[in-house]
């Protein structure tokens, strides 16, 4: 029996990554009875067919993680990839990444790639206030590779970012056997035509590299979600001050004597970290846990 794992699911097939090399594998039809269909990311157990080198998926080990958007399971770093330069990215959306992955126990990092046209200032001096691991990139001029190749050996990493900031490019630069195609940016509507369409693993320094569809490639509002309640744990920044409130079960928005708030107005908690939360919890206050595990996978 071989183990390994699916570096990318295509059309009922999926690619297995073993000792033996990459094995074309089909899953048996009692997965969907149990966890589901397999997914990128799965470690597996599989039955090779002798007559032709083909393989059957047997048994799918429990997932330390899993994501909805992108499709992939056991990511143990998550990078959101941003640039100020054009096509620009809303800290909305890094946030959102950060919060999923924070929620999941996942290592965060955030990427400001392209920092040869804008350095990211604000952005960088943000997420280092706020205590998040960040990087200065340029998949143009190599700047900060080495770095970040440090960051994710060993590791199941994924990227994910708005379209146009050069995930795969970074990732060209990173181990230029990637083969991700990368797209223009469009001049009239300031958006990347990129051309990802699945998640897939590559091979790389004793852990896998992910590249995942642009942001424009779906509706923010379908990736998976973090419940009310729980939404407070996923910006670390606010952890010294959530016993601090004047009243229990402060939602941390508009209350009185709320010891965020009083954080973010002294500048300590980023403004733009806040709003983002804000965004968040409006989003999601009215969730019921049934609904979640209706729509979304849980942690």
């Amino acid at each position: 029996m071989l183990k390994g794992t699916i570096l990318k699911g295509i059309g009922g097939f999926y690619y297995v990554d073993t000792a033996e090399g990459v094995i074309e594998c089909k899953a048996r039809g009692r997965f969907r009875r149990t966890v589901g269909k397999p997914m990128v990311g799965d470690r597996v157990e599989l039955e090779l067919q002798p007559e032709d080198g083909t393989g059957f998926l047997t048994e799918i080990e429990p997932r330390r993680t899993a994501l909805i958007r992108p499709p992939v399971a056991n990511i143990e770093l998550l990078a959101a990839v941003a640039s100020a330069a054009p096509p620009q990215t809303e800290p909305f959306l890094i946030d959102k990444v950060l919060a999923i992955a924070e929620h999941k126990g996942m290592e965060v990092l955030v990427i400001l790639n392209k920092t040869d046209l804008d350095p990211a200032d604000a952005l960088y001096e943000t997420y280092q206030k706020a205590g998040i691991p960040v990087l200065r990139a340029s998949a143009e001029t190599g700047a900060g590779i080495d770095a970040l190749r440090e960051r994710l050996k060993g590791k199941i990493s994924a990227f994910a970012g708005n379209s146009g900031v050069g995930k795969s490019s970074l990732l060209g630069r990173i181990d230029p056997t990637f083969t991700g195609a990368v797209g223009e940016i469009s001049d009239r509507i300031g958006r990347g035509r990129h051309t990802t369409r699945h998640v897939e693993l590559i091979p790389f320094a004793g852990g896998y590299l992910a590249d995942t569809p642009g942001f424009s490639a779906f509706e923010t509002e379908q990736m998976d979600l973090v419940l009310r309640d729980e939404l407070q744990y996923a910006f670390r920044e606010f952890a010294p001050y959530l016993n601090d409130c004047q009243f229990t079960g402060c939602a941390h928005v508009c209350e009185k004597g709320c010891a965020v708030l009083s954080a973010v107005a002294d500048g300590i908690i980023p403004k733009s970290r806040h709003e983002s939360y804000k965004r968040l919890y409006e989003s999601v206050k009215d969730l019921k846990e049934w609904e979640l595990k209706k729509g979304c996978l849980k942690k």
